[in-house]
C-alpha cells in the first residue's frame, strides 16, 4: 500500500444521484447475484486442454447480459495467434453524446482450471452461497468484475435516464488466465473502438473487508529457467559419488545464491524501496498468507513495502524426477523455472539481464548453466492527482462509508503496460471486488457478497461523476 490519506481536495461531498443509485443497486443486486451464479456454471477456460466450446458459451453469456443492461451493440471479437484463433472477447459500445468522455470497462469471463476437486469444499462451478460469501471458479475473479459493470450501467441507466451521456465501451476478455496471449494484437486491431478518455479494469483487491482500495501500483514480472548440467548422462551415485556432486545438489545451492541470509533478493541491479506509509499488521499479513507458526517472515523493511515496493523472487518450478521414480543414480541435469515481481519502476529487460548476469556467474562447481528468459511484464504506477483517481477515491468513500487506501497490489498486470502505451491520453484505474481471503486461482474461491455489493455501487458513483462533469473539474 502506499497511502491512507484523503483524497486531493475538499471532504467528500454525496453524489447528487448517489442514495437513488444505492437504492437502485440494492434493489437489482439478488437478480445481479443470480446472473453471477449463472455465469459461474459456465466453465470457459482458456487453455488448450479443456473444451473450447465452454469458452464461447461464456462469450455469448456475457454479451446476452450486456444487451440486458440496455446496451445493442455487442459484438464477439477475436484476432490471430500465429494463425490460432485467440479467445472470444466480448466488446460492447455504448456512444457518447456530444462533448461528453468515454469511458471503457475491462474485466474478463475465462477463469482459471478447478485444480484438485479434493481441496475444494463446495463443487467449482455450482455458485453456492455460504456465509456471506458466494463460492465458486471465478466467482471473484473476474465475472464478479463483469457483473460490477454490468450492474453499474443498469443503475444508471435507471437513475439517470436520458440524462447518462457518457459513452461507454465494456471490453470482456477471453484469455486473461492464459496470459493474454492476442492482447496486444487485439487493440492494435480495434483501437478506435476502444478508445477512451478512462479506463477502469475491474481486476483487483480490496485492503480487507470493510475498507475499500484503489490500486495505484503493480509489481512488474519476469520469469525464465535455469538449468545445471554436470554430466553427460546419469551414472551410478554408489560407483562415482562424492568426486562431483550431482545437478540438483548444484541447482540448489544456485538457488540458494538469489537470497541473503535476511531473505531478501540478492541479485544486483534490481530496484526497490521501503516506501510504504501503510501499516499491514504482521498478524494480519501471516492470517491473510496462512503463514505457519513458527515459519519467520523474510526480508528487510515494512511489510506493505516488500509486497508492493521491492522485488520478490519465487522458485515455482522444477524438472527432477519424483521421489516415487527416483533411483540411486547421479542426475547430470536439472531443471527450475523463476518467477520475479519487479518494483515500480524497474525496468523488465534490465531485470531479466540481471538475473543472467547472476545465475551465470555463481555457477557451483563450475556446473554448465543455461539461462533462457521467459516472459517479461512491466510495473505500473498511477497519478493519484488525476481527475479519474480523485473521482474513484471519491466513489469508494462514498459506497463504503469509510476512507479508501490507495494501494499496492504485489501482483502484475502485465497487460496493463499495452493500455499505457497504446491509450497515453486515457486514465487507468484499477479497481476490484476481491479481498484477502478470496482466494481466487486457489480452491474455494469466493466473493464476498457485501463488498461486491459496494463495488457495484462505486462503480455506478463514479461513472455518474464522470457524467456531471466531473473529469473536467479535475
Amino acid at each position: 500500500m502506499t497511502s491512507m490519506n484523503t483524497p486531493p481536495g475538499q471532504p467528500h461531498e454525496p453524489s447528487p444521484a448517489g442514495e437513488q443509485l444505492r437504492a437502485a443497486v440494492d434493489a437489482a443486486f439478488p437478480g445481479i447475484v443470480e446472473q453471477l451464479s449463472s455465469l459461474v456454471a459456465i466453465q470457459g477456460i482458456a487453455w488448450e486442454a479443456f473444451d473450447a466450446t465452454e469458452l464461447d458459451r461464456s462469450a455469448e453469456a456475457v454479451a446476452e447480459l450486456i444487451r440486458g443492461a440496455g446496451i445493442d451493440d455487442v459484438r464477439i471479437l477475436r484476432v490471430d495467434n500465429g494463425g490460432t484463433p485467440g479467445g472470444p472477447a466480448v466488446v460492447a459500445r455504448r456512444p457518447a453524446a456530444a462533448g461528453r468522455p468515454t469511458v471503457l470497462l475491462y474485466a474478463h469471463h475465462d477463469v482459471q482450471p478447478p485444480g484438485d476437486p479434493a481441496l475444494w469444499e463446495t463443487e467449482p462451478f455450482v455458485a453456492t452461497e455460504r456465509n456471506g460469501r458466494l463460492y465458486g471458479r471465478g466467482a471473484a475473479d473476474d465475472k464478479a468484475g463483469i457483473m460490477a459493470h454490468v450492474g453499474a450501467i443498469g443503475a444508471l441507466t435507471q437513475v439517470l435516464g436520458d440524462s447518462f451521456g457518457v459513452g461507454v465501451t465494456l471490453f470482456i476478455e477471453g484469455e486473461e488466465e492464459a496470459g493474454s496471449p492476442t492482447f496486444r494484437a487485439f487493440l492494435e486491431t480495434y483501437r478506435d473502438d476502444l478508445e477512451a478518455d478512462v479506463i477502469i479494469v475491474a481486476d483487483s483487491s480490496n485492503w480487507k473487508v470493510g475498507v475499500p482500495a484503489l490500486t495505484t501500483s503493480l509489481r512488474g514480472l519476469v520469469d525464465g529457467t535455469i538449468e545445471v548440467q554436470v554430466l553427460d548422462h546419469a551414472v551410478h551415485s554408489g560407483m562415482f559419488g562424492g568426486p562431483v556432486l550431482d545437478a540438483p545438489t548444484l541447482l540448489a545451492r544456485l538457488i540458494a545464491t538469489l537470497h541473503d541470509d535476511a531473505g531478501d533478493v540478492a541479485i544486483a541491479g534490481l530496484q526497490g524501496g521501503d516506501v510504504a506509509s501503510v501499516d499491514y499488521a504482521e498478524e494480519d499479513y501471516r492470517a491473510d498468507a496462512s503463514v505457519l507458526d513458527g515459519v519467520e517472515l523474510a526480508g528487510t523493511g515494512s511489510l506493505a513495502s516488500r509486497l508492493w515496493h521491492k522485488p520478490a523472487l519465487s522458485i515455482i518450478g522444477m524438472d527432477i524426477p519424483s521421489v516415487a521414480l527416483s533411483s540411486n543414480t547421479l542426475l547430470p541435469r536439472a531443471r527450475a523455472k523463476f518467477s520475479l515481481r519487479l518494483a515500480p519502476g524497474q525496468d523488465p529487460q534490465e531485470a531479466m539481464e540481471a538475473v543472467r548476469t547472476h545465475v551465470e556467474s555463481h555457477a557451483p562447481f563450475g556446473a554448465r548453466v543455461t539461462f533462457t528468459p521467459g516472459e517479461t511484464g512491466s510495473p505500473f504506477r498511477t497519478d493519484t492527482s488525476e481527475p479519474a483517481s480523485r473521482l474513484a477515491l471519491e466513489a469508494l468513500h462514498e459506497a463504503w462509508g469509510v476512507e479508501p487506501v490507495e494501494a499496492g497490489m504485489g501482483g502484475s498486470i502485465p497487460f496493463i503496460a499495452d493500455l499505457t502505451e497504446l491509450f497515453p491520453s486515457a486514465q487507468i484505474l484499477i479497481t476490484g471486488v476481491e479481498d484477502p481471503d478470496s482466494r481466487a486461482h486457489s480452491a474455494n474461491e469466493s466473493l464476498h457478497l457485501g463488498e461486491f455489493r459496494k463495488a457495484v455501487l462505486a462503480e455506478a458513483i463514479l461513472l455518474a461523476r464522470i457524467n456531471d462533469g466531473g473529469l473536467d473539474r479535475g
